[in-house]
């Protein structure tokens, strides 16, 4: 899987539209970036910060979009279509991180400006990007910058020491993270040490294995504001009172993805057991070779068609984890 597929509108925040760097952002950019009381805070920013310089980063940052490899944009505020800042992530596929960094014109400070959009950008990041955590650095004297991230629900887990061009000499930082788990702190499936006594509401969900006429499975991700938002899960969902598994997944299909299928053709397959935070999760999976209708999805989720050898690419759901490889055996 990889990132660069991902289609990217403008991100909205109370009256804020954040937008993908444009080359015509130059002239907007530079008079608020070349500012001492920004660049200091910044280590890879010089000072004074030649324009130039500045339209050779623009240049390389469009190239890094296209490929995926990082996603910059400028903050405009729509009540004057004027750019106060920019915030970016770099994407580190490899170990499913993601880099990100920010800074608000001098003139914007105390709006409130910064922490709307880390918290916009890192919701997005983490639902759509193939990252499972976010890193931040911030100088120990940014007590803004580290007031913004804390209140983000960025985790501090370190303290180093980095150059900062502008100032010219090694300055105290200190490193945050963000987790999945992290974006909605008591609602999000962490799980639990098996050992624990408490007794958990058991919850009965089932999930179906769609495997097209080319031997691939089709795999959805949840959508911004689900918990664990990004994640990959096999289609399906909650069992109703009264209701049967198999009767439970047809309407689960067809509600989230249009897809219509019998009973006859879902083919028990196996079952998973996974403990989660406030409940037990119970998920019978059913293998399913013939349907009616293209999935198509309709909960604003993303869907995409995967060979067997390529599942371990995808972050899956802890409680879906153990199918892996019981479906890869069926399918080689």
């Amino acid at each position: 899987m990889t990132n660069h597929s991902v289609s990217i509108l403008p991100l909205k925040i109370d009256h804020y539209t954040l937008r993908l760097i444009q080359t015509e952002d130059i002239n907007a950019l530079h008079p608020l970036i070349n500012d001492w009381n920004v660049v200091r805070m910044l280590s890879q920013v010089p000072f004074p910060y030649p324009k130039p310089l500045l339209e050779k980063w623009i240049d390389s940052i469009i190239q890094e979009i296209h490929t995926g490899a990082s996603y910059h944009f400028s903050i405009i505020d729509d009540t004057n279509d004027q750019i106060v800042g920019c915030i970016g992530l770099r994407v580190d596929s490899k170990d499913q991180l993601g880099k990100i960094g920010y800074w608000i014109a001098h003139k914007y400070w105390g709006n409130k400006i910064a922490s709307r959009a880390l918290q916009r950008i890192s919701t997005w990041a983490l639902a759509n990007l193939n990252i499972n955590y976010i890193r931040a650095t911030a100088a120990d004297d940014n007590l803004a910058s580290i007031s913004v991230l804390k209140k983000c629900g960025y985790q501090s887990f370190g303290k180093g020491k980095e150059k900062f061009l502008a100032r010219a000499a090694e300055q105290p930082v200190s490193y945050f993270l963000l987790k999945r788990e992290d974006i909605c702190p008591g609602k999000s499936p962490v799980s639990l040490n098996p050992s624990s006594s408490i007794p958990k509401k058991i919850l009965l969900v089932v999930a179906g294995a769609l495997i097209d006429i080319d031997g691939r499975l089709l795999l959805a991700r949840r959508p911004e504001g689900k918990s664990m938002a990004g994640m990959w899960e096999f289609p399906g969902g909650k069992i109703e009172p009264g209701e049967t598994p198999e009767a439970a997944l047809v309407r689960e299909l067809k509600e989230e993805i249009n897809v219509d299928v019998s009973q006859s053709c879902l083919a028990p397959f196996t079952f998973a057991s996974y403990e989660y935070t406030d409940f037990h999760l119970l998920m019978p999976l059913y293998v399913c070779h013939k349907w009616k209708n293209l999935p198509e999805p309709r909960e604003n989720q993303q869907l995409a068609w995967v060979p067997a050898d390529e599942l371990d690419n995808y972050l899956v759901m802890e409680a879906d984890k153990p199918f892996i490889p019981l479906l890869k055996d069926l399918l080689f």
